[in-house]
């Protein structure tokens, strides 16, 4: 049990990713730090339940590789992230098309080469396939399908200047993209110059998996910065589960640091109050929880509008042919936005011989959500799910704060000498973000207690360098 006269040099509210990220960096700095986590665990909306030896993810946004926190943040350096097949698989008219861009193409040519070998790739054994005519080919004979004019990349060329275009955004620093016109993201993408079928076949989809934003009204910054970390690394997801990030960094966090089950009920520039502990006296206090709870704790707080998400987990003992790969729906003929053989990316999430098939589900999801999934799913894979088994459906709300123009991608986190406040509602909203505003948090509390001077003097926030 806490002593209610506890002192601490900083007191963080909250054990998601932001705050244990800035608890490590206050930790390595010498400043001893105690975190404050209302629930019996840590990780706020990164949580992972365990069913009949399955690991679910309650949301499951995607990572990148390309994400330059997950590499910075102190505490990760043994995470284990498990990419998907490069680039990603879109289902339109009824076949699959693999499609994205590898990493380090350089130029135009480069890009040419790669998105035709992406497109051309072998289609999984069990996607489902058009009539198709045969070609006559010196030395060989292949078929193609009847009509190419349907394919979610459009023409050979269209497919070109795709490439070209991601190949220049994975090279393009972010402060670039961060000075660019704002418009939603679906209002950018048709000011660009790329054909509607390529717009609409493949980046949509894409980017409102990417946003968890189906109408893609989120800042064209926002979608830019998703489009960069796509375009220069690989979609992945961390082995063991979400849960496993933010489990990694409670665990090597020295002991004692974070305390579970602990409710706080109000907070000062020196203290904390807690419904268990009573008052906790410090030098500073970092509020590191949701949007709507630190909005409860620091009056006047924006509280975002959100993206509500729906996950859905079936298993089957025979699953669909499409490897690791992240299947998405070109067509918008139901309601799963994206769905992956997630056992395929990481063997950890389900027992041997089960197969676990993740799918997500965008916006307010249907009445009867599991069997229009079922349906939509079977047109997806191209195989029967009427036996397939469902572990369990998660509905979330309030899974991801909306980033809507005008949108500042680093909200001050700064509020007093003394007082603070970080998470994905202060800069992006990812994983990327959130550690990204534990990282400006904890910058910001260090320069004020290194300052040689009354911490609470309210002069204006030191600068923090900007992470990609």
């Amino acid at each position: 049990m806490l002593e209610p006269a506890y002192q601490a040099d900083v007191v963080v509210v909250g054990a998601g990713v932001a705050g244990l990220s800035a608890a490590h960096r206050l930790t390595s700095a010498g400043v001893t730090t105690m975190v404050l986590e209302a629930a019996h665990g840590v990780g706020g909306r990164m949580a992972t339940e365990k069913v009949d030896g399955f690991r679910l993810d309650r949301i499951g946004q995607l990572l990148s590789t390309a994400y330059p926190e997950l590499r910075l943040t102190p505490g990760l350096g043994t995470l284990v992230l498990r990419p998907f097949t490069p680039g990603v698989l879109l289902h339109g008219d009824g076949r699959h098309h693999r499609a994205g861009v590898q990493a380090g193409t350089r130029g135009a040519r480069g890009a040419l080469h790669a998105v035709r070998a992406l497109a051309s790739a072998p289609r999984p054994p069990s996607a489902p396939r058009p009539p198709r005519r045969p070609v006559a080919v010196p030395g060989r004979q292949v078929s193609v399908p009847r009509s190419r004019s349907g394919a979610p990349l459009g023409t050979a060329v269209d497919q070109a200047r795709l490439g070209a275009a991601l190949t220049r955004l994975a090279g393009t620093p972010a402060e670039r993209l961060l000075a660019r016109p704002e418009l939603p993201a679906g209002e950018a993408l048709a000011a660009r110059g790329l054909p509607a079928r390529t717009i609409d076949g493949f980046l949509r989809p894409l980017l409102a998996a990417l946003l968890c934003d189906p109408d893609l009204t989120t800042s064209s910054r926002c979608a830019d910065l998703a489009l960069r970390a796509f375009a220069s690394g690989r979609l992945c997801l961390p082995e063991g589960g979400a849960e496993a990030l933010p489990e990694l960094l409670a665990g090597t966090l020295p002991p004692g640091t974070v305390h579970t089950g602990v409710r706080v009920t109000s907070v000062s520039t020196t203290s904390v109050t807690t419904a268990e502990h009573g008052e906790i006296r410090c030098r500073a206090v970092l509020v590191a929880t949701g949007a709507r709870a630190a909005a409860e704790l620091l009056p006047g707080l924006r509280v975002p509008d959100f993206h509500p998400v729906t996950v859905v987990h079936h298993t089957t003992d025979e699953p669909p042919g499409t490897g690791a790969s992240l299947l998405l729906d070109a067509d918008l003929g139901g309601p799963v936005a994206h769905t992956a053989v997630v056992s395929r990316v990481d063997p950890s999430r389900a027992p041997a011989g089960r197969a676990l098939v993740s799918s997500t589900v965008l916006g307010r999801p249907p009445g009867d959500v599991d069997t229009a999934v079922r349906m939509h799913l079977a047109r997806l894979y191209g195989v029967p799910t009427a036996r397939w088994e469902t572990l369990g459906v998660y509905q979330t709300a309030e899974a991801v704060p909306a980033m809507r123009p005008p949108h500042d991608l680093r909200r001050p986190v700064r509020l007093l000498a003394g007082l603070y406040v970080c998470g994905d509602h202060r800069d992006t909203s990812t994983v990327q973000g959130a550690l990204h505003s534990g990282h400006r948090a904890s910058a910001a509390i260090l320069a004020d207690l290194g300052a040689g001077r009354s911490m609470h003097v309210a002069d204006p926030v030191p600068t923090v360098p900007r992470a990609a």
